[in-house]
C-alpha cells in the first residue's frame, strides 16, 4: 500500500492550495480518508476526513469553512482543496486511510499513511 501526497509549496496569506493523496494497493472508496497536519514542534491534528463508501465528511474547526475534502474513485485519488489559507495553516500535511472502527480524528485509528507534502502560508 502507497498513498502519495503531493501539491504542497509555498503561498501567501489567502492563497489556495491543492493537496492530491494518490492510492496504491486499496481502492479509496472502501477506506476511511482523511488529512492531518503538523506544524514545527506539534502533535499531529486532525484536518478532514471523507467516509468510505459515502459522501460524508468532517472537518476540524480551523478547517471548517475553508478546506474541503473530496475523492475521485475513477484515479483512487483524495483531494484536499485549500481556500483563504493562513500563516497557522503552515504544516507537513498527511493523508491517512483507516479501515477500522475507531475515531476519525484519532491517527491511531489509521492504518496507512502518506510521506506527507509541505505547505507554507507566509504573511
Amino acid at each position: 500500500v502507497q498513498l502519495q501526497a503531493s501539491g504542497g509549496g509555498l503561498v501567501q496569506t489567502g492563497d489556495s492550495l491543492r493537496l492530491s493523496c494518490a492510492a496504491s494497493g486499496i481502492a479509496v472508496v472502501s477506506y476511511t480518508m482523511g488529512w492531518f497536519r503538523q506544524a514545527p514542534g506539534k502533535e499531529r491534528e486532525f484536518v478532514a476526513t471523507i467516509i468510505r463508501r459515502s459522501d460524508t465528511t468532517f472537518y476540524a474547526d480551523s478547517a471548517k469553512g475553508r478546506f474541503t475534502i473530496s475523492r475521485d474513485n475513477a484515479k483512487n485519488t483524495v483531494y484536499l482543496q485549500m481556500n483563504s489559507l493562513k500563516p497557522e495553516d503552515t504544516a507537513v500535511y498527511y493523508c491517512a486511510a483507516k479501515s477500522r472502527s475507531g475515531s476519525y480524528y484519532l491517527t491511531k485509528f489509521y492504518d496507512y499513511w502518506g510521506q506527507g507534502t509541505e505547505v507554507t502560508v507566509s504573511s
